[in-house]
């Protein structure tokens, strides 16, 4: 128990000490995990795809100016189900492959601190199945020829906190996949498009000694 309150009293100083001070050139990188869980809405499918929960692991680095966050947050593969052409049910195993650590900055806009971030994965689908029968035989590569950039933004009127955490919010585009064998044609007319979205609930942030 009182380590616990040990810990988090640190935090909230460390966190007021990015406040007060983020432009010194000898703060010191502050390493902090948050609980993460959230959603992705694939618009091509209009099927929702659960987020976590996971771990954010951040370094958080104010030295010479606004604070920088660095960080990886891992997906959990996931199965989803949609129906393509409205009808015929798909259904299939989706991997998000980190391809970039998660890169941003937090940021002053008046009295609140906003993240503005990017999270970079290959999107990889494995076991898919038509009508929960028929396998498609997609094989174990096929994926995205590029990584798939996710921003994850502080929504606007919201703010973060180092300690408490915050509401982060994106909308991305989801490229052409390659190496589905047979499939790779039908999967790039179902799945590929702009207008998905994720939206991710960070809280319980704690230093990571």
């Amino acid at each position: 128990m009182k380590k616990t309150a040990l810990r988090t009293l640190a935090v909230g100083a460390a966190a007021t000490a990015l406040a007060l001070a983020p432009t010194s050139a000898n703060a010191v990188p502050l390493d902090v995990d948050y609980d993460a869980v959230g959603t992705s809405t694939i618009a091509s499918t209009g099927g929702t795809i659960p987020i976590g929960p996971t771990v954010l692991s951040s370094t958080v680095d104010s030295a010479g100016g606004p604070g920088s966050l660095t960080g990886s947050l891992p997906i959990p593969s996931v199965t989803t189900e949609f129906k393509a052409a409205g009808f015929l049910p798909i259904k299939a195993t989706v991997h998000f492959e980190e391809a970039a650590p998660v890169t941003g900055q937090l940021v002053r806009d008046g009295r609140l601190t906003r993240v503005e971030s990017e999270a970079s994965y290959f999107i990889r689908l494995s076991d898919v199945k038509a009508a929960f029968i028929f396998p498609a035989f997609v094989g174990s590569n096929c994926r995205t020829k590029e990584p798939v950039t996710i921003p994850a933004n502080t929504p606007p009127g919201e703010t973060f906190n180092i300690v408490t955490g915050g509401n982060l919010e994106g909308e991305f585009t989801i490229g052409d996949f390659e190496n589905c064998n047979l499939t790779t044609g039908i999967i790039n007319a179902l799945v590929p498009g702009d207008g998905n979205t994720a939206e991710i609930a960070v809280s319980n942030g704690r230093i990571i000694n």
